[in-house]
């Protein structure tokens, strides 16, 4: 094992839960785990990367912030995998919606992760890797989300390093192609996943549409995801 702590999370070996839910944004791993976790207490605050054990329902859980993009989440969930003996990241972000049908605060579970990052070109396969989360928290997912009554959609996103793409047409051909939103983290963190032989999930919720004038602000984002969160939690 690594030496921890690590340059990039002051935790020391137990202060994580097997379970992290990982949104993107510091501010809402702060408020989910003031909202949702008993008795938190805080284990990270390198670079206010906030990370959070409490429990939710006598379990014990962490939620720790990922950053933006697959170098962020690449390094905080191969961290956790691999030095912290974390099994299972969910990750809870915010998402782009591409198809007509999809609108904004909807729920995706993200069953694969289509990607234009190289990230997995540190493997060295003789092809393309196909990025995918865990069946059993798919599964669960879908069946808490069942048991919540929240309506969700199953299937792809795309996992993107660039934000403000310089080619519009970009958009139009992940849509041709059926996936449904457009997010930055997913890909990575399935692909490390993959590598240590744990599990990940990625929940998003709709936070603006690509091709209409709708989003929701900033402040909602940290505080409003309140579905994709209990599903997180209820899994």
């Amino acid at each position: 094992m690594a030496c921890i702590p690590t340059p990039h999370n002051n935790a020391k070996k137990g202060d994580i839960a097997k379970k992290v839910l990982m949104p993107g944004d510091p501010l809402r791993a702060k408020y989910i785990a003031e909202t949702y976790l008993e008795n938190p207490v805080c284990f990270n605050t390198v670079r206010n990367v906030l990370g959070y054990t409490g429990t939710y329902k006598g379990k014990e859980v962490s939620v720790m912030a990922s950053g933006m993009g697959m170098p962020s989440i690449g390094i905080y969930s191969y961290e956790l995998y691999n030095f912290y003996d974390v099994d299972q990241i969910i990750r809870i972000g915010s998402a782009g919606a591409l198809q007509d049908d999809v609108n904004v605060m909807d729920v995706i579970i993200a069953m694969g992760a289509c990607t234009d990052s190289n990230f997995g070109h540190q493997y060295g396969l003789p092809g393309s890797f196909a990025p995918i989360a865990s069946y059993d928290l798919v599964a669960r997912a879908v069946e808490v989300a069942k048991e919540q009554g929240t309506p969700v959609r199953v299937g792809n996103v795309v996992s993107s390093d660039v934000f403000y793409n310089d080619n519009p047409a970009v958009s139009d051909a992940w849509k041709k192609m059926g996936v449904l939103c457009a997010e930055m983290e997913c890909a990575g963190l399935y692909m490390n996943a993959a590598r240590a032989g744990k599990q990940a999930l990625g929940i998003l919720t709709i936070s603006d549409h690509i091709y209409r004038e709708e989003a929701i602000s900033a402040e909602a984002r940290q505080t409003s995801f309140n579905k994709m969160m209990e599903i997180a939690l209820g899994i």
